[in-house]
């Protein structure tokens, strides 16, 4: 439950081994896993910094290929039945399933499933389009009467979009030039009276064209991916500056000290000449704020309350920044020395739970209510993200959802001192706890 009391504890992940009884959930889990998508269409059709800006590349590409795909099958229906008039139904059928029948599917996971369930599907997509040229050069024995194309060359740039999709750069070049090869080749075999030099002239078409749609999908994934590496680089100089803040505070408070008590001092005691029991006590006085300094001096590399705090909003607002941001201090406590690694992990993680949360959490027909409470007490700090929202099973997430285990449980296990925990449950929302502690 995201806020509130409980009337019975959810379960619980941590980042340790920690044994917890599973509780049957109140809300049914179908209706759950009925609301899924409907969030993941309404996700997916704004723009929100939940997720990174490659991952919101991908799943619009996705979403625009697939449905191309479909189109581009209902447009092509006249002339496919047109040109496969003296063609077995059942080599047609095959044809026209294996080139666009990956596509309504491609265009379903790009609402809301993980990136590389989409990468899959796409691959999937672009060797499927290759198998139907495969299927009708076959198909077609002889070459078929009054038509200029076959009717997978026209739509060739399907399949190349989805292989760019799928894969990195070089294979999606090396599909390009297999593709208008093939397609080439089917030209040659099923249009009557085509020359070798006609099919060259093919060749060259269709490679042309499906250039400038390959060049657009790489430069918009490799934008995207520079824009995550940016806010990558971002987040740590965003660390580096607040630390250097901390050092600059520390320099300032040491020379006022230096000019107000030392040089004080010393330029009463060349003037004296004689002992004097004023000069003598502001010379203890000034020895025991030395003292004192030297006890709490602060890490040039660590951040105080303040600047933690300061910093952990920062993470957070960067992701939304109408999730709303508490902090608090324990009274009488205010020497939090957090180192600025330390510091870098926490806001990775809670960033990572917010855009989980705006990812996962939303409910149709109400608001979802998100909050961050930051407390700080003696050497340690303490974060909590709870939002109010769908919540899930932990015992049903599947293996290869890395968002809790590796990004949130993953990071917080391997900073030294630090530890994680997640508690949800369907219907009862989801809070993420994050704490840290200077003695580990």
């Amino acid at each position: 439950m995201a806020a509130g009391p409980r009337a019975a504890s959810p379960p619980v992940i941590a980042s340790g081994l920690l044994d917890t009884a599973p509780t049957t959930p109140a809300t049914p889990l179908d209706r759950v896993r009925a609301t899924r998508w409907w969030r993941g269409l309404a996700a997916v059709s704004r723009d929100t910094a939940a997720d990174g800006a490659s991952e919101r590349i991908l799943r619009r590409f996705g979403l625009v290929i697939g449905l191309a795909g479909v189109i581009a099958g209902l447009v092509e229906l006249p002339e496919i039945a047109d040109q496969s008039r003296d063609i077995a139904p059942g080599a047609t059928i095959t044809a026209v399933l294996l080139a666009f029948g990956m596509f309504p599917v491609l265009a379903f996971v790009s609402i809301g499933a993980r990136p590389r369930t989409i990468r899959m599907v796409s691959g999937a997509a672009a060797i499927s389009f290759l198998a139907a040229m495969v299927v009708i050069l076959l198909a077609y024995s002889q070459p078929t009467d009054a038509i200029g194309s076959v009717w997978v060359y026209r739509v060739l740039a399907l399949g190349v979009l989805a292989a760019a999709l799928a894969w990195t750069t070089g294979p999606a070049i090396g599909y390009l030039f297999v593709g208008s090869a093939l397609s080439a080749v089917v030209n040659l075999f099923v249009v009557p009276d085509v020359s070798p030099l006609a099919t060259a002239g093919d060749f060259a078409r269709a490679a042309g064209l499906c250039a400038l749609f390959l060049w657009c999908v790489v430069y918009a994934r490799d934008a995207g991916a520079r824009v995550d590496r940016e806010s990558e680089v971002a987040s740590s100089r965003a660390a580096a500056v607040a630390g250097a803040a901390a050092r600059d505070r520390e320099r300032a408070r040491f020379a006022a000290l230096i000019h107000d008590a030392v040089l004080s001092t010393l330029l009463d005691a060349s003037r004296g000449g004689t002992e004097s029991p004023v000069l003598r006590r502001q010379a203890e006085r000034t020895m025991e704020q030395l003292d004192e300094s030297r006890a709490t001096s602060t890490d040039p590399d660590h951040l105080d309350a303040q600047s933690a705090i300061g910093f952990l909003r920062s993470a957070v607002h960067e992701v939304n920044p109408g999730i709303e941001f508490t902090a608090r201090r324990t009274a009488g406590f205010d020497d939090l020395r957090l180192p600025v690694t330390a510091a870098s992990t926490i806001a990775a993680a809670l960033a990572e739970a917010a855009r989980n949360s705006l990812r996962h959490a939303t409910m149709p027909g109400r608001e979802v209510r998100r909050a961050v409470t930051v407390t700080v007490s003696a050497g340690g700090i303490r974060t909590e993200m709870r939002d109010d929202g769908a919540g899930f099973d932990q015992n049903l997430v599947p293996v290869d959802r890395l968002g809790i285990s590796v990004s949130i449980l993953g990071r917080m296990r391997q900073l030294a001192g630090g530890a994680g925990f997640v508690e949800a449950a369907p219907g009862q929302g989801t809070t993420v706890t994050l704490v840290w502690g200077g003695d580990g």
